[in-house]
């Protein structure tokens, strides 16, 4: 092998390992484009064919995938085909939805924690961003609402700066947002509830962007455990209702 093969292929490691650390970090998300070769040699600091070699090594590695004239794209990198059977069954059941919460619990209140002791101005700015366009988006469906709300969380996790928490959430999602448009599909036309997750998420954003983690943290857990509370004391007087309903028709 050339001297010079043998630099464009040591270059071509190194190109790969800096866009893997980009989708690692959530630079680049699955499904997003990368940027055009000329950007990508020049942020890179590399030749064109040192790139090419580069990309090559993650088509091979399934990291990204390219189609013919609409360049490269980060791949899906949690298939689908696998996890969707469990995600179905999971789903599926009602009392999950309480498992889902303590899931919630031990993730986002640590990420919370996180986002306002790592966090930098951009992730601020994103967090802003997510944050006015859920308390902005007024009289919508609860299934608009449930993703913008979700968003608002997700913005907060990134923020945390650990890549492996932020990809263990967000391989949760299609969960995750069962227990968000409980939330929202039960709580948010009960006027009194509804007042009391916007004064939880208000406490939650401003804790974070003030960069005060214990107050981010206290403020998460408080939010994920009134919700379920909510919800559970919701369930049983549906229960009672219809225990009494019964009772009322002679029922034994």
């Amino acid at each position: 092998m050339q001297l010079e093969e043998r630099v464009v292929r040591q270059v071509a490691d190194v190109v790969a390992e800096r866009i893997e650390a980009l989708i690692v970090d959530g630079v680049l998300k699955e499904g997003q484009a990368l940027p055009s070769e000329r950007r990508l040699t020049e942020k890179l600091g590399v030749s064109r064919a040192a790139l090419r070699e580069g990309l090559k090594l993650l088509r091979a590695r399934g990291i990204i995938e390219t189609s013919h004239g609409r360049g490269s794209f980060v791949a899906n990198l949690a298939s689908r085909e696998h996890t969707t059977p469990m995600v179905h069954l999971l789903g599926s059941q009602p009392r999950t939805l309480y498992d889902l919460f303590e899931v919630r619990a031990l993730l986002e209140v640590e990420s919370a924690r996180l986002a306002a002791l790592r966090g930098t101005g951009a992730d601020y700015v994103l967090i802003t961003r997510r944050y006015e366009e859920m308390v902005g988006a007024g009289e919508c469906d609860a299934e608009t609402h449930a993703r913008l709300d979700h968003a608002f969380h997700h913005a907060i996790c990134e923020a945390s700066h650990n890549p492996v928490l932020v990809h263990t959430l967000r391989s949760l999602t299609d969960l995750l947002l069962n227990s968000v448009f409980a939330s929202v599909n039960n709580l948010y036309h009960r006027e009194p509830e509804k007042r009391t997750i916007d004064r939880q998420h208000a406490r939650l954003y401003n804790a974070v962007v003030g960069k005060l983690p214990e107050q981010a943290r206290r403020a998460a857990s408080e939010h994920i455990r009134g919700v379920a509370e909510c919800l559970r004391e919701i369930e049983q007087e549906e229960q009672r209702l219809v225990r009494s309903t019964l009772r009322l028709e002679g029922w034994r």
